[in-house]
């Protein structure tokens, strides 16, 4: 099968195109940040020297003008916001309310199949021991993580070999795992560590990734283990920024080390502890990238972002996809909200 020129000439067209424009607009934006500032900042050197050299006042830079610059500053932010994140949110929830050809409105039969569907409610099924488990159960590992190395000899080793898995990305981690859980048959060796370890102890291999419910266990563990490091770092940091002569207080009180940590390490670090939950939680929910690589989210381990793009780009469904894009946004706004009204509550404080 030759390549043809001319037959894919337009694409290399389009895609020069989107390059010249992505140069343009780019270009463009950092240009105005770098001209316009040094622009009012000649300006007012200018007038200040003028003031100086007649023996005028100083000219005082107005509110007014300060305000603008400012905006000026945001604009591309509100822009690059508008663009990428209202007007597809708009367009989104437009969607779900039409139906799979986006030609004709549908109104809530969308949504009614989310929650009528039996495929569908496993998925959301699935996406709620997702954000049950792994935001409690990474930030558990962070917590012990970061008390059983703080202050101890090899820390600094300790802690890059526990935050590693973070500099790997989900793709990575779900074929490392998926090795891990590979399946051969009993007169095969096998090749998969879980299994390997099994068949020492004398057990029989088991394909891991097709028993449900325990595959979709089998993937929160690798979203445990690359997301633990993350608590284990902000944790950590909280651990360290305990005052010491609360911690030396404690001790001349003669509390045992059980009581330390629950009576002064926990209350200490409870804002960090609230920040690491609420972001694994976020995280969890928009979760996609393990799931697809490990399972394809096939044998009941699908989730709401998996299903979202199944039924959007694979099933040409773009009503139905629209509308679990819409649910997951209305899941992620209380946390988010929550998050939001902690840190106010935090900075009153």
């Amino acid at each position: 099968m030759g390549f043809d020129l001319a037959e894919e000439q337009p694409k290399f067209l389009m895609l020069m195109w989107g390059l010249i424009a992505f140069v343009a607009v780019v270009g463009g934006l950092l240009l105005l940040l770098d001209a316009v500032p040094a622009w009012f900042a000649r300006r007012r050197e200018v007038r200040l020297v003028a003031a100086a050299a007649g023996g005028a006042p100083l000219p005082r830079r107005r509110k007014s003008r300060e305000g603008v610059f400012a905006f000026f500053f945001l604009l591309p932010t509100l822009l690059l916001l508008l663009v990428g994140l209202v007007v597809p949110a708009i367009r989104t929830t437009l969607l779900s309310f039409m139906d799979s050809g986006s030609e004709h409105w549908v109104g809530l039969s969308n949504y009614g199949w989310m929650f009528s569907e039996d495929s569908i409610l496993r998925v959301l099924i699935n996406t709620l021991i997702w954000v049950l488990m792994v935001p409690l159960v990474a930030t558990a590992f962070g917590l012990i993580y970061a008390v059983l190395v703080d202050k101890a000899r090899f820390e600094a080793v300790a802690k890059s070999l526990i935050f590693l898995p973070m500099a790997i990305s989900f793709v990575g981690a779900s074929i490392i795992w998926k090795f891990i859980y590979a399946y051969r048959s009993e007169d095969q060796d096998q090749i998969g560590l879980l299994n390997q370890i099994v068949v020492s102890l004398g057990g029989e291999p088991r394909q891991w990734l097709l028993d449900s419910p325990l595959n979709t266990f089998l993937l929160i563990v690798i979203m445990v283990w690359i997301q633990a490091g993350f608590a284990m770092v902000v944790l950590s940091a909280a651990i360290k920024a305990i005052p010491a002569d609360i911690v030396e207080a404690a001790r001349l009180d003669g509390v045992s080390p059980w009581q330390m940590f629950w009576q002064i390490t926990m209350p200490s670090i409870r804002p960090a502890l609230i920040v690491v939950v609420v972001t694994l939680s976020i995280a969890t929910l928009k979760v996609f990238d393990i799931v697809r690589t490990a399972t394809n989210g096939n044998f009941d381990t699908s989730v709401i972002a998996n299903e979202m793009y199944n039924q959007a780009f694979r099933y040409g469904q773009n009503g139905q996809g629209s509308a679990l894009a819409v649910f997951l946004f209305i899941l992620v706004i209380p946390i988010v909200i929550y998050q939001i009204r902690n840190l106010r509550k935090q900075r009153e404080g």
